[in-house]
């Protein structure tokens, strides 16, 4: 279940490589993760660059990892505590 879990504002951004590589190390890092998001959110289109956002949970950087399924929002997900959230 996704949850509001950081400032709604962005954070910083990165290029597409970037945010490929953080979203791949955060499902490698947290079980069943890869099968959340799958069910979750469907994938990216072909944009440069993304926005991140500051987790104030943990601390941890939110990473856009697809379009929500069920609403108009970017699907995020933490690279810290591997939390997914709505943007």
């Amino acid at each position: 279940m996704t949850s509001n879990i950081s400032q709604s504002y962005p954070y910083s951004s990165e290029s597409e490589v970037e945010r490929a590589a953080a979203v791949n190390a955060t499902v490698a890092a947290h079980a069943g993760l890869d099968v959340t998001i799958a069910g979750d959110s469907s994938p990216l289109d072909g944009g440069e660059r993304w926005w991140t956002y500051h987790h104030a949970g943990c601390g941890g950087t939110l990473h856009a990892a697809g379009y929500a399924r069920d609403q108009h929002a970017v699907y995020v997900v933490c690279d810290r505590c591997g939390k997914t959230a709505l943007r």
